[in-house]
């Protein structure tokens, strides 16, 4: 007889199919997207800071409120004329703190509202579609349209996870506890699944270590680490502090 972990994988592998398979127009799985509102402007937002150890590289805005720039550690940053922004070699982007000359200040503070609601609502949908998937340990899966949920930590090991699906479907993954991707695991998307439309809705600190990769909207609880190398395809929401270590950030 089929493990209820083989069972749930096999499941998972035929909703895939459907998914993938599925006409245009059709109607897909999962639930509906997470409104980011203006958090969305920013590859990185953070309320505690956002450190570097360089060269990393990162496409997209970053912001942090209600702190200074102080909290932007390891950029180089130099201040444009206006005093609304800074920019760093390691950016392509701008980069903004609570301090700068207006309408920064209040730009921030609208951002990181909507972030902590996003990650609010997120988090408190309810009726998944899965609980404790695998006891928190998905490596190896094929994850397809849903809200997921764990009442314990998430390890994606180095045989990495995909994210199976259409450009309209939907992933929500609650982690009651720390998220951990392994080093050179990757979370792979197949059948034109979109990072935007992926959030990791984490209460644990989130750690992507040396040189993986992960596809997707991180709303964070608390801290978010990109280990040496690592890299990632979407946004970083975080409410205390991202730490980059000659990481790669595509907004």
């Amino acid at each position: 007889m089929l493990s209820t972990v083989n069972k749930i994988v096999c499941l998972s592998l035929w909703a895939s199919f459907l998914s993938v398979g599925a006409a245009p127009g059709a109607i897909n799985l999962g639930p509906a997207p997470i409104a980011l509102g203006t958090a969305a402007n920013f590859a990185i937002l953070s309320e505690t800071g956002v450190s570097t150890v360089p060269p990393s590289s990162i496409t997209g805005n970053i912001g942090v409120s209600p702190i200074s720039a102080n909290a932007l550690t390891g950029f180089s940053l130099t201040l444009a004329s206006t005093g609304v922004f800074s920019t760093s070699n390691q950016v392509i982007g701008e980069l903004f703190a609570a301090t700068y000359a207006v309408p920064t200040p209040s730009t921030l503070t609208t951002a990181i509202s909507n972030m902590q609601t996003a990650y609010t609502n997120a988090n408190g949908l309810v009726n998944p579609g899965f609980i404790n998937l695998a006891a928190g340990s998905i490596g190896g899966l094929v994850l397809t349209p849903a809200l997921y949920k764990w009442t314990s930590a998430v390890g994606i090991s180095s045989a990495g996870v995909t994210i199976s699906g259409t450009s309209a479907d939907v992933f929500v993954f609650q982690i009651a506890g720390t998220l951990t991707i392994a080093a050179n695991a990757r979370v792979t998307l197949v059948g034109g699944a979109l990072a935007s439309n992926i959030f990791w809705v984490v209460a644990g600190v989130v750690t992507v270590e040396a040189g993986a990769h992960i596809e997707g909207v991180i709303l964070a609880k608390t801290a978010v680490t990109l280990e040496t190398e690592a890299t990632m395809n979407g946004r970083i929401l975080a409410q205390t502090f991202v730490a980059l270590q000659k990481a790669t950030v595509v907004g």
